[in-house]
């Protein structure tokens, strides 16, 4: 690649920032830093009724919690900002009227009421009303009417807007790099509106005029935009200028695979489907996977396999290593079936990975909401724990008795191991828990497995009563390595529990 690559993510600030924008995103980060290039964001903000407070800011704290930030964009200024359209609105006028003067674009005064009753009277025939070489003609437009007629109108200050002029009678060779060759027939394009009279372009001349400027040399963007690929084409051929290269990603699908996932699906089945929880107006709370416990690595991770695959079995993946990775033409036409299941298995993953030192810093944050203030050492007790759990929540689900002496005890359990001989064994442990000196868990284990040996009594008598005392049910690590970290205080006070229990 000879040009220097410059991508960019363009989201409008309508809400938050659905996981299928975040992908997006990603996928611009890795094909830019594999390829030594810019990653840029750019705020498309052109709609003013659709803009909703928060959503900017949202947009980049979720690029951030994932460690995909950007290079270039609002707050992070450099040769082309600025990075909101909203703030770029003076630019692209000087550019429709340049369409108008090359011949490519042309003023179009026809009212929506009149269109309106174009569409009933196509519909009423059977037919779809389309804006362009087969009729713009007979419309009211500066192609139809004379210099004089427009001048005198535009002069009146009468509402127009000015539509593209797309060619009749071609057929378009374009290219896109996930997909490959596409032809298109020109003579089923529209004359899209390019700029309204209030003085605000639409989405597609803002879209192009900020790509050239910005020197973006790849637009890879979702499979929505795909209809829209052939009037960019011919934007960047009407203006002279050499076009980006396109990739159009798969879309992302619901789990059952009918359908595009939306926000609804996630409250429906329970997962979220924002990075980060959002808020509304109204009140409404969407949860988000960071709130919900996920770590920022196993997200990303499981966002890169929706609709690529790096052709091995590996697949956890660093940001690094998926960065060395990836390859655009390894992502899939086919959209993408979202597996939350999957999302989990990849956070298991990333939580056993995690430093236990890291992970008991969270843990003890946890705690601290629960108000429960220890003692105990919570890098080893999150080194025995983790194996179970997937999020630092499980840790407390598989090991609140550390914290919290049992007042009961599991019923089923109970009635297994508490039986009449139960008494005279546990007093027998409680003697040698008061008389062992090193409390460490071989210790412990030593002269409690030897006696037990002893006196030929089966394991299953004594160690299951024993767990019941210090956990209050059949759970946890290793019963001597639990005694050990209570300490010998605890652990006789919970045997003595028990004991009354019984």
């Amino acid at each position: 690649m000879s040009q220097k690559v410059r991508v960019r993510f363009a989201p409008s600030p309508t809400g938050p920032l659905h996981i299928g924008g975040v992908r997006t995103a990603l996928f611009n980060y890795l094909f830019a830093k594999k390829h030594g290039g810019d990653f840029l964001l750019r705020i498309e903000d052109t709609d003013q009724n659709r803009y909703v407070e928060g959503a900017e800011d949202y947009i980049v704290e979720a690029l951030n919690w994932m460690n995909i930030p950007f290079d270039e964009g609002p707050g992070k200024e450099a040769d082309c900002g600025p990075y909101r359209q909203s703030e770029r609105k003076d630019l692209y006028k000087q550019y429709a009227d340049e369409l108008i003067n090359s011949g490519n674009g042309y003023y179009a005064f026809d009212t929506s009421e009149e269109l309106d009753a174009h569409r009933k009277d196509h519909e009423a025939k059977g037919k779809t009303f389309i804006y362009n070489w087969h009729n713009r003609l007979k419309l009211k437009n500066s192609l139809a009417l004379s210099e004089a007629e427009v001048q005198e109108l535009l002069n009146k200050g009468t509402d127009y807007v000015i539509r593209f002029k797309s060619p009749e009678a071609e057929t378009l060779h374009l290219k896109d790099m996930i997909r490959g060759d596409i032809q298109i027939d020109t003579n089923v394009l529209d004359d899209k509106v390019l700029f309204k009279s209030d003085g605000m372009p639409t989405y597609h001349l803002a879209n192009i005029v900020d790509d050239h400027l910005m020197k973006i040399s790849h637009v890879i963007r979702g499979e929505e935009w795909l209809p829209s690929m052939a009037l960019h084409v011919l934007l960047y051929r009407a203006f002279g200028w050499d076009a980006p290269q396109f990739a159009h990603l798969p879309l992302i699908m619901k789990p059952e695979g009918k359908g595009k996932l939306s926000k609804r699906d996630g409250d429906k089945m329970g997962f979220p489907v924002f990075p980060l929880e959002w808020k509304t107006a109204d009140g409404d709370v969407f949860s988000g996977y960071r709130e919900d416990g996920y770590l920022p690595e196993a997200v990303l991770n499981m966002l890169a396999f929706l609709g690529w695959n790096p052709g091995t079995e590996q697949e956890i993946f660093s940001l690094t290593e998926l960065v060395e990775a990836f390859e655009i033409e390894r992502v899939h036409k086919a959209g993408a079936k979202f597996d939350p299941e999957k999302t989990k298995w990849f956070q298991h993953q990333y939580l056993q990975q995690m430093d236990n030192d890291v992970l008991a810093a969270q843990f003890k944050g946890l705690l601290k909401e629960k108000e429960v203030s220890t003692v105990l050492n919570l890098t080893l007790i999150v080194s025995m724990l983790k194996e179970r759990a997937t999020f630092v929540e499980d840790l407390w689900e598989q090991g609140s008795f550390f914290f919290v002496t049992p007042e009961n005890y599991n019923e089923k359990a109970s009635a297994k191991a508490f039986k009449p001989e139960t008494p005279e064994l546990l007093n027998s442990v409680l003697d040698i828990v008061k008389s062992t000196e090193d409390f460490s868990a071989a210790n412990l284990s030593e002269a409690i497995k030897g006696w037990i040996t002893s006196k030929d009594i089966g394991f299953g008598k004594v160690m299951m009563p024993l767990r019941l005392a210090l956990v209050g049910d059949m759970k946890g690590p290793d019963v001597f390595e639990i005694a050990s970290l209570l300490g010998k205080e605890e652990t006789i006070k919970r045997i003595e529990n028990a004991l009354k229990v019984i």
